[in-house]
């Protein structure tokens, strides 16, 4: 069964304190931001590929210990750079055409481990009920009482080690939630979504055992060098970006009487990544991208630029580095209070 997306009474108008709409914001943006261009994304993708591949023959070429690490983070990069790519296809704004969508996406996503419709559709649920805390899907706070029952060894797992957190969200969900992205029968999925997700897995399936022959055929320590290292660099960039994009102390969240979608997506906060940036294809760039999710990531610099004025103080951008707003978030963002409609995170007391 599907998650719920709209809880009971969140269109109720009397709850609307929000002075603009989201039909305002989206008349303010102008009408190509909406429209992808398949040769644009396709040079995206490609431009992408291209450099990973550049970067694996360099790697190869020098055979070096004093280049493998520098490698790693670069590659691991490109890894999270390809996966913005499959990002778009998954929110059908890479190509109006859907197979095109769903190719891309298998080929930006399979090679990083990530199962492509799986994730999809969870990420399609956390769009629909973001900053909704009994009902968003990714990096939703827990309550104190969680907190307080919470073992050494979970809260070491939640508050030390997430930036690892990815391959296990993958297969556990996150905490509180049940189900496996790699299975049709997961509480994720509808009936009708089987065959996608089927599809998904077996290609993850089969990049796996090819990852396992590479390790049998040229070793372990070739396997761990060439992909198992960026890999992980890769992970930690998923979990740094995404945990940014809607952990800050002055973020709100609300429980489900007084959410709706508007003001969950509001729930986000715009990020500067520096020369990242482009890399990583401005995906730092959130708010406009939770508001109007179909908007290819190419024009989301300028959908903001145009809702700004709307926006007003209800746009959040981070002032702060980077690292600054993460070591803050870190040990500021714990938990929630455990009553309360419109709640903000809390620090260990």
């Amino acid at each position: 069964m599907q998650l719920t997306t709209r809880p009971t009474g969140s269109l109720d108008p009397s709850k609307r304190e929000i002075p603009f709409t989201l039909k305002d914001l989206k008349d303010a943006i102008p009408d190509y931001c909406f429209q992808p261009s398949t040769g644009r994304s396709l040079a995206y993708f490609f431009l992408d590929i291209g450099i990973i591949a550049g970067l694996y023959g360099i790697a190869y070429s020098l055979d070096s210990w004093l280049f493998y690490p520098l490698f790693w983070l670069m590659q691991g990069t490109m890894f999270w750079a390809l996966f913005v790519v499959g990002h778009d296809c998954g929110h059908r704004s890479f190509s109006k055409h859907m197979w095109l969508n769903n190719l891309i996406g298998h080929l930006s996503h399979t090679p990083i481990l990530v199962p492509f419709h799986g994730w999809r559709i969870s990420h399609r649920t956390h769009h629909a009920n973001t900053g909704n805390i009994d009902t968003d899907e990714s990096w939703y706070p827990i309550s104190e009482n969680t907190y307080n029952e919470m073992d050494t060894i979970g809260r070491a797992i939640r508050f030390n080690l997430f930036l690892l957190a990815y391959p296990f969200y993958l297969f556990k969900r996150s905490p509180g939630r049940k189900g496996s992205h790699f299975m049709p029968g997961s509480d994720l999925f509808r009936a009708s979504e089987k065959w996608d997700i089927i599809t998904s897995t077996t290609c993850w399936t089969l990049f796996v055992g090819f990852l396992g022959w590479v390790g049998f055929e040229f070793g372990l320590g070739f396997l761990i060098t060439f992909y198992v290292m960026p890999y992980l660099v890769f992970v930690m960039w998923l979990d740094l970006v995404t945990f940014l994009h809607h952990t800050e102390p002055d973020i709100p969240w609300y429980r489900n009487d007084s959410w709706y979608f508007l003001k969950g997506a509001l729930s986000t906060i715009d990020r500067d990544y520096g020369f990242i940036n482009a890399i990583h294809h401005n995906i730092g760039t959130h708010v406009a991208h939770h508001l109007f999710l179909n908007m290819p990531h190419y024009h989301l610099k300028d959908a903001t630029e145009a809702i700004k004025p709307i926006l007003g103080d209800y746009y959040r951008e981070g002032k702060d580095s980077v690292w600054t707003s993460f070591w803050r978030s870190a040990r500021e963002c714990i938990f929630v209070p455990n009553e309360g409609q419109k709640v903000y995170y809390q620090p260990r007391r």
